[in-house]
């Protein structure tokens, strides 16, 4: 699933359009993560600056991203009576099925509590211990630099220390303690700011509008906006998100005469609509994108009053996002053969794709992870065999330059770059087990500079195995896998296996605590890419969503049994990971082949494929229909849904103990599906427990912890502290781990 943020980059885009949320970035999450920064880590703040490109999350170990796009707040009134009644019985069986989970959790949670506590102490300690500060994301303008820290917003001289900054705006004066600063907008002549704020628990941000000056003041606030731009001094447009949908574009003045007017509508369902500037303040685009098509309408900020300007009408199959470089727009898209980003190029006054012309375009198998332009360069990030590689491609020379980035890197994270007009680029590079560490690249010297910032401790007796398996149909499927060089018999050390799948995104694999702390303990990390998600580009995505998507589960098995072949662990030693849509290929393994797994964490799952794809009256279902197809239209695609499902091809059999995390306030995945899947797991367990007559016949454990609090997107980072410590101890029960048992009780 996507994720729907305003362009930071081109992320948005590029990792696969689809659930848009979270911090602040549509291309998941989609996946930029910059764990340290000046803001407290416990305030989970997730900040995306103006002017050039920037965002920054500071996110707890362990966090999931908002891969899945449904919404249990279905709101729709039903005449019938017959109808009413039925649902009336449905709110009792669920409002009962809920009571029981948590009576249940209360129950056992006790079994978990002390080695819980140790394991949050521990992260923690590696928390303090890998923090170190790489300064605040910064705004600049001119001489002036704005900045975010602990839910304030200071203004400060590009020559003074950030200490001297004069504060604008508190979050805490303003009564919005809970809310953390998402996102900041500044007016090019610096009389107005905008900022978004959005609470944990909702997925919906508040616009603030302050009117700067000695005695900065709040000039308007505008609920439920999703993305937002000023086109000119006092012209703001802004997305109005509303059930997780954005569809309308509104511009808003500060002239002597206020108003606010909608400029732009979006009748598709399937399309999501945010706004987005370019590098070079030009143009605002407006970005309609479905799973598999792009609209992108034009405002020149020069005449920010004048109707948007099409650039190219949707086109099934074609994809494109635009930037503005000398009255020529940059196009990167899908268009033409084969189907894989692409950048192009088009004069502005004769946008349409008959005018493309190609700039550069991508070596098969490679995934354009993201993409920043320069005034006189354009830099792309890229993935090829697992490998990271920096391409920048000169505009005066059409030179290409390649730089493999270090081999340990995973991931990456472009930093916010000053101006557009700069000739060197910022980012960071991360992996799970590899805190940050930022880089620059000149394009003057063409290299690569390491910034020694603070010294980061970084693991030295790790290390990392890229592995091929061969997958049912021959296809070769990537496996990264992290352990300890000092392990020995690994094939009796725990195994951690980590799966998504979907939407065409990349498994998340930045840094975090908790993945450190277990290759320090012994354990074996491997993260396998399946068809489904992104990691070899756009056909890998196609080759494993709606009529493919058991191909991720041949995958996943093949991965699986590849790892116990070469001796990284066994089953009773080897447990599942995932989160979201990334449950659908879990809970399909648990039921097609238990017997490679001994446990299973899940994290919000969305476990209920066919039932969801059902229900049409649900805000997002229409727009999944590009993922999994549409049940309701087609009978083969029905059929397909439900062999594969989770909830629908649970039988009598030894299943692997689960551990699911679950929110109250999920907007994503319906709670209801998650109750149903545990309840009909349950049973199933334990009928086949009752069938079979062996002595010591073993009943796995299936555990339910609801949230409160959190959301499928956010949680705050005591929150998400305790859900991983729990995760974590439950694996070490049920995989009899050693090292955080108390040491009276030796392990079995």
């Amino acid at each position: 699933m996507r994720v729907r943020t305003s362009c930071a980059g081109l992320r948005n885009l590029l990792q696969g359009l689809r659930c848009r949320v979270r911090y602040y970035s549509k291309h998941s999450c989609l996946q930029t993560v910059c764990v340290y920064s000046k803001i407290k880590p416990k305030q989970c703040c997730i900040l995306d600056c103006a002017g050039s490109t920037c965002t920054h999350r500071t996110l707890p170990p362990g966090s999931i991203l908002p891969w899945r796009c449904f919404s249990c707040k279905e709101g729709t009134k039903i005449p019938s009576k017959r109808k009413q009644n039925a649902s009336i019985t449905s709110d009792l069986l669920y409002k009962n099925l809920l009571k029981s989970e948590q009576e249940n959790w209360n129950d056992i949670s006790a079994r978990y509590k002390a080695m819980t506590k140790r394991i949050k102490e521990k992260l923690e300690e590696l928390h303090n211990k890998c923090t170190f500060s790489l300064g605040s994301p910064r705004i600049r303008f001119g001489e002036n630099v704005y900045f975010e820290e602990n839910g304030c917003v200071f203004l400060s001289k590009a020559d003074d220390d950030e200490e001297n900054g004069d504060m604008l705006f508190s979050t805490e004066d303003l009564g919005f303690s809970d809310a953390f600063i998402q996102r900041i907008r500044i007016s090019p002549d610096q009389r107005y700011m905008a900022i978004s704020l959005k609470s944990e628990n909702s997925e919906e941000a508040t616009c603030v509008i302050i009117k700067l000056g000695h005695f900065p003041v709040v000039e308007k606030v505008i609920p439920s906006v999703f993305s937002f731009e000023w086109a000119a001094n006092d012209v703001l447009y802004y997305t109005s998100q509303k059930n997780l949908k954005c569809q309308n574009v509104f511009m808003t003045t500060f002239t002597n005469q206020k108003h606010t007017k909608l400029v732009y509508t979006e009748h598709d369902a399937r399309f999501f609509v945010d706004i987005y500037c370019t590098k070079d303040r030009r143009f605002l685009t407006i970005n309609s994108n479905s799973k598999t098509s792009s609209e992108v309408w034009l405002i020149d900020c020069r005449y920010p009053f004048k109707s948007p300007v099409l650039v190219q009408a949707r086109t099934k199959g074609v994809i494109y996002h635009v930037e503005h470089r000398n009255d020529e727009l940059y196009i990167l898209t899908t268009y033409g053969e084969p189907a894989e980003y692409k950048l192009m190029k088009a004069p502005v006054a004769a946008s349409g794709k008959e005018n493309w012309q190609l700039v550069y375009a991508l070596e098969k198998k490679t995934k354009l992870v993201d993409l920043e332009m320069f005034s006189d360069h354009c830099i792309m990030f890229l993935k090829n065999a697992g490998h990271l590689y920096l391409n920048a491609i000169s505009f005066f020379s059409h030179s290409v330059q390649s730089i493999k980035l270090p081999t340990w890197a995973c991931e990456f994270e472009l930093e916010s770059q000053p101006e557009h007009t700069t000739s060197t680029c910022y980012f960071q590079l991360t992996s799970p087990v590899h805190p940050p560490k930022r880089f620059a690249y000149s394009f003057k010297e063409n290299n690569l500079i390491e910034q020694a910032v603070q010294e980061v401790p970084i693991i030295t007796n790790c290390h990392t195995t890229r592995l091929l398996a061969k997958s049912k149909d021959e296809t070769l499927v990537p496996i990264t896998v992290f352990h300890n060089m000092n392990s020995k018999e690994l094939h009796r050390k725990p195994l951690l296996v980590h799966v998504y799948g979907a939407y065409g995104i990349d498994l998340n694999m930045s840094f975090k605590e908790d993945k450190l702390m277990l290759i320090e303990e012994g354990w074996i990390l491997a993260y396998c890419h399946v068809r489904g998600g992104g990691e070899l580009g756009l056909t890998w995505h196609k080759d494993g969503c709606q009529h493919n998507k058991l191909k991720g589960l041949h995958d996943l098995k093949a991965c699986i049994m590849l790892l116990h072949e070469l001796g990284f662990s066994q089953p009773k030693y080897t447990a599942l990971a995932a989160a979201s849509a990334g449950g659908i290929l879990a809970g399909a393994l648990c039921n097609t082949a238990p017997e490679l797994i001994r446990a299973m964490v899940l994290q919000a799952p969305f476990v209920d494929v066919l039932n969801t794809m059902m229900k049409t009256h649900l805000p997002l279902t229409i727009e999944e229909q590009e993922e999994w197809g549409n049940p309701l239209a087609d009978e083969k695609c029905m059929k397909y849904i439900k062999s594969y499902c989770p909830y629908q091809n649970i039988k009598p059999q030894c299943y692997p103990s689960v551990f699911i995390t679950a929110y109250e306030n999920d907007q994503r995945v319906p709670l209801t599906g998650v109750l149903r899947y545990v309840r009909k797991l349950r049973k199933a367990a334990l009928d086949h427990a009752s069938r079979t007559s062996e002595k010591g016949n073993w009943v796995p454990n299936i555990i339910l912890d609801i949230q409160a609090s959190g959301s499928h997107c956010d949680s705050s980072w005591e929150d998400s502290l305790n859900e991983v410590a729990r995760h974590l101890a439950f694996l070490n029960k049920e995989l009899e781990v050693c090292h955080l048992q108390h040491h009276s009780k030796p392990c079995k």
